[in-house]
């Protein structure tokens, strides 16, 4: 079954707290960023690899093994988006279509222990860089394809709350199934 593609432009989370998730960008202290994103890593292994991953709780929702392919696709796409942002002056980023990467890679398909192990690899992958930004580092501009623009700051705090909110979203559906 096909899942409404998420055409949202979450930067707003940048000015507010998420009410779906309560993540709160501004509180977020971004020269902690490896730690935030080894903890978030660490907590998936569980998730995609438990008996129900594979099961959508509804129709219109990511299964767990879903969320944990998407969110190390993130690990990794914000791990090369961050080099760049380190590395070019002013990079331009192309979108990312993670509707089209879920079906194209076949997402709810993936051995859930392979998906552990490369979720694992690529959160690890990503908090390295995270640990190389100096002080002076943390102002370089970058640009969504949209227009938007980022500082490698707010950056970080867009990026966090992807997996953090996909957490909550694996939650909310575990819950549902639990209540079928």
């Amino acid at each position: 079954m096909a899942i409404e593609p998420d055409t949202k432009n979450w930067m707003w989370v940048l000015e507010r707290e998420c009410p779906e998730c309560g993540f709160d960008a501004g509180a977020v202290d971004v020269t902690r960023m490896a730690v935030h994103v080894r903890a978030n890593a660490a907590e998936w292994p569980a998730v995609v690899t438990a008996p129900d991953a594979r099961e959508r709780p509804t129709e219109h929702r990511w299964s767990a093994l879903e969320y944990g392919c998407h969110v190390r696709d993130v690990f990794r796409i914000f791990d090369e988006r961050l080099r760049l942002m380190l590395d070019t002056d002013e990079p331009h980023f192309d979108n990312w279509d993670q509707d089209v990467t879920a079906v194209a890679e076949r997402y709810g398909e993936q051995d859930p222990v392979t998906v552990a192990a490369d979720l694992l690899a690529a959160g690890e992958a990503c908090a390295a860089r995270w640990e190389t930004v100096a002080d002076d580092q943390w102002e370089r501009p970058g640009h969504r394809s949209d227009g938007s623009s980022y500082t490698v700051d707010t950056f970080a705090r867009y990026f966090l709350h992807d997996p953090v909110h996909h957490l909550v979203d694996v939650a909310r559906g575990n819950a549902l199934l639990r209540s079928r």
